[in-house]
């Protein structure tokens, strides 16, 4: 069985077989998955660029990178998921889309809006979908709503520490607690 990555789907749509959709892609992430989006883009002949924190300077896939833009301190609050710097490096390298991989703002539909406003393409789902999908209570909500059977448990924004104790009892145990957004 064969699949693509969203990359190579992207680079598949391009209009004249093997020509690639975009000449620069930025990967807003770090780590092995930015590892392995710069790996498919070089595959497919599309020059990549990486963006890196204080931390990450000298990390694998800044090396891997055609390129690579330095956009904030270490703590990701002022760098991976500063959208305005990522916007930045792209302006900076021609960046005509952006892959996000996953985590940081993957899920972030004013990143993608913010994209999408500068003319830049996203490599992801749709501001929509993301303004539905980023948050796992307003997603099981929707989910549910067409019918498609979901885990039993409660899905209500802001509830504090007691309100979950609560619940807790009546949902049963063993229990999975986990934010609204995030992995």
């Amino acid at each position: 069985m064969t699949t693509q990555s969203q990359a190579e789907t992207a680079a598949s749509q391009a209009g004249a077989p093997g020509t690639p959709l975009f000449s620069t892609v930025l990967v807003a992430n770090r780590g092995e998955i930015a590892c392995r989006v710069i790996r498919t883009l070089r595959r497919l002949g599309i020059r990549s660029v990486a963006v890196y924190s204080d931390a990450d300077a000298g990390a694998r896939h800044v090396r891997e990178a055609d390129t690579a833009v330095r956009i904030g301190p270490a703590a990701a609050a002022g760098s991976y998921l500063n959208i305005d710097a990522i916007l930045e490096a792209c302006r900076r390298t021609g960046a005509e889309a952006v892959h996000p991989g996953y985590g940081f703002l993957s899920e972030n539909a004013d990143f993608a809006r913010a994209l999408e406003k500068a003319g830049i393409t996203f490599i992801g789902p749709g501001v929509e979908a993301l303004n539905v999908m980023g948050d796992k209570i307003r997603a099981k909500n929707h989910v549910a709503g067409y019918g498609v059977p979901v885990v039993p448990g409660i899905a209500e924004p802001g509830m504090t520490d007691n309100e979950l104790v609560e619940a807790a009892a009546a949902v049963g145990f063993p229990l999975l607690i986990k934010p609204s957004a995030g992995g």
